[in-house]
């Protein structure tokens, strides 16, 4: 879709309007653009198989999320398809028809009757899609890859979507197997979101850190858990350095709907040179 950043519907509450009042911090933001830029706006949520805080599985709810920030991508993390704790659902499917967008399922593995893993939705036309099985730890593990047509431009991002898991060393051959991957595929611009499992200087971050750029979220940034968060295990990163510059970012004061806090990011996408 070719547009300008815009202001969140009118139906957003008051955390999702307070996402662009902080989009004057200074380093990352990005000056105004024009309306034939590639301009994109990306949520990231781990969403806990669709139970809140409350105990209470609601699907509806995240939805109402998603259409409240009105991305143009979505990474969720801890998603069911068809199991029987949540009633047989499949999570990304659903959502993808809640919110009118494009889903694709990344599985982890077999867990009661269906599986268990992340998704990704998307507004932008998806070229393919990829789920990179990484080295397995007490859980399997993937990292799920979109490569998506831009709506201005015509050019192809990837967008990936990951949830390392468990100890630290697991966790770095995870990352490290994810690189060896993208080593063999096409040179892009590539977005990499989702629950890292790992905090700022730790071995897993500083091992991306010299490859990817973190994005900084600023004073906020803590996004587990949601209610009273006390660690920051979520993250945006991209390469190459220049792909994109930040237009604003923000993680999301939502308590209730997930264990973790949702992170919004808005980007522009750098012109290839």
């Amino acid at each position: 879709m070719n547009r300008s950043f815009r202001l969140p519907p009118v139906t957003a509450i008051a955390w999702v309007i307070l996402l662009l009042s902080g989009c004057g911090r200074g380093g990352d933001e990005a000056p105004a653009t024009s309306a034939a830029a590639d301009t994109l706006r990306i949520l990231a949520y781990n969403i806990h198989h669709g139970e809140g805080m409350d105990e209470v599985l609601d699907l509806e709810r995240i939805a109402q999320l998603i259409a409240d920030v009105d991305p143009d991508l979505v990474t969720l993390q801890e998603v069911d398809s068809v199991v029987t704790r949540t009633d047989g659902v499949d999570q990304a499917q659903e959502l993808a028809r809640l919110t009118g967008m494009q889903a694709v399922f990344g599985r982890f593995m077999a867990y009661q009757g269906g599986a268990y893993g992340m998704a990704l939705l998307s507004r932008l036309p998806i070229q393919r899609s990829t789920n990179y099985r990484l080295p397995d730890g007490d859980e399997p593990r993937t990292a799920l890859a979109a490569e998506v047509e831009l709506p201005a431009s015509g050019r192809h991002m990837r967008l990936i979507g990951i949830h390392f898991y468990r100890t630290e060393e697991e966790r770095l051959s995870q990352a490290k197997a994810l690189e060896g991957y993208l080593a063999e595929e096409p040179s892009m611009p590539t977005l990499l979101a989702g629950d890292f499992n790992s905090t700022p200087g730790s071995a897993v971050l500083d091992h991306l850190g010299q490859s990817w750029h973190v994005v900084d979220k600023g004073e906020d940034h803590m996004t587990f858990p949601s209610y009273g968060p006390e660690k920051e295990i979520d993250f945006f990163m991209w390469q190459p350095a220049g792909a994109f510059r930040v237009h604003g970012e923000s993680v999301l004061d939502e308590p209730v709907i997930s264990d973790h806090r949702p992170l919004v990011l808005d980007v522009i996408v750098e012109s290839s040179k």
